[in-house]
């Protein structure tokens, strides 16, 4: 078994991430696997300097130690996504060369004018104005690329949490984009390159990037058959374990400005890695109560794959000190 936990150092670690990462760790404590932590680093503008020291920092505070990653080097590395860009490369003109992509260079408010108004929250859904343009036409922008999807690409996924995927989510937002208009790979592209080349195995996450999931199978399945990707070749789809958010002590979703949100506020507070543990694991259905243990000591006790909770957590309007 290969997990990961993959942050993006765009500001101290939250609850919700460490809420992942605990249980992606657990997944490769208890099958004696690989636990990699890899650095979502490629949008540049979004990185906050030093917001990786202080993420990772925040990590081995709370006992969740890693075998692969930046500062701990393994055989699938660079572990930091602005140092994978010809992996990206390689997959984006393995897609081109057969057929599977396509220039646009619409902007987003032409798009948005065209599609259907969404609800609040949700993706506008290409309506495919430049796919059937000539790829050698004059373009008023720096085009996007993206994938090309065809009628028969139909991705079925059993998540480990939430059960059937449907497989209409990949649809439903039209043919998405793959490279930026500005050169920066799309986060599907490189978090599915990532994982494949990684080998990861299991895929532990937020339930907000359920929507995302029959994406990314379609763009390692195309990069297996294809197959002259060495690192895509003989890899395996990982499976899909999406938890639940965690919400504010008042049931609201948690933000970065809700007080105690992230994890370096509790350990200014003066609050014990312990005590955080013991909270996070309750509420992945990791320990029957919420007392506080080590991380090392959560490891020794699992005895078995964990089946996690599925009702959203309520950080806690006080700790215990």
């Amino acid at each position: 078994m290969r997990t990961r936990f993959a942050p993006s150092p765009t500001g101290d670690l939250h609850l919700g991430g460490a809420f992942s990462a605990l249980a992606a760790w657990a997944l490769a404590r208890q099958a004696g696997g690989r636990f990699v932590l890899r650095v979502e680093d490629i949008d540049r503008p979004r990185v906050v300097a030093g917001a990786e020291p202080r993420q990772l920092d925040d990590l081995r505070w709370l006992g969740l130690t890693w075998d692969e990653g930046p500062d701990a080097e393994g055989p699938v590395g660079p572990y930091r996504q602005s140092e994978r860009g010809a992996l990206y490369r390689a997959a984006l003109e393995e897609l081109t060369a057969q057929g599977r992509t396509y220039p646009c260079d619409c902007s987003r408010a032409e798009i948005a004018r065209v599609a259907s108004a969404p609800h609040q929250g949700e993706e506008v859904a290409y309506p495919g104005t430049c796919r059937d343009k000539s790829p050698g036409r004059s373009f008023r922008r720096s085009p996007a690329i993206r994938l090309r999807l065809e009628a028969t690409d139909e991705i079925p996924c059993v998540d480990r949490v939430v059960g059937p995927i449907a497989p209409s989510l990949l649809h439903a937002t039209g043919d998405f984009v793959l490279q930026r208009g500005d050169g920066v790979f799309a986060y599907q592209v490189a978090v599915s390159a990532d994982d494949l080349a990684m080998g990861i195995s299991d895929v532990v996450r937020g339930a907000d990037l359920v929507p995302s999931t029959p994406r990314q199978i379609l763009l390692m399945q195309l990069w297996k058959e294809l197959g002259r990707l060495a690192w895509a070749a003989g890899a395996r789809v990982p499976r899909y374990w999406h938890l639940p958010l965690v919400a504010g002590p008042d049931g609201s979703r948690l933000a970065k400005r809700t007080p105690g949100a992230t994890v370096r506020e509790l350990r200014e507070a003066g609050i014990a890695p312990e005590v955080v543990i013991g909270h996070l694991a309750e509420a992945l259905g990791l320990s029957a109560t919420s007392e506080a243990i080590p991380a090392a000591d959560l490891a020794r006790r699992l005895r078995a794959t964990p089946t996690f909770q599925v009702e959203p957590w309520r950080i806690p309007a006080t700790w215990p000190s």
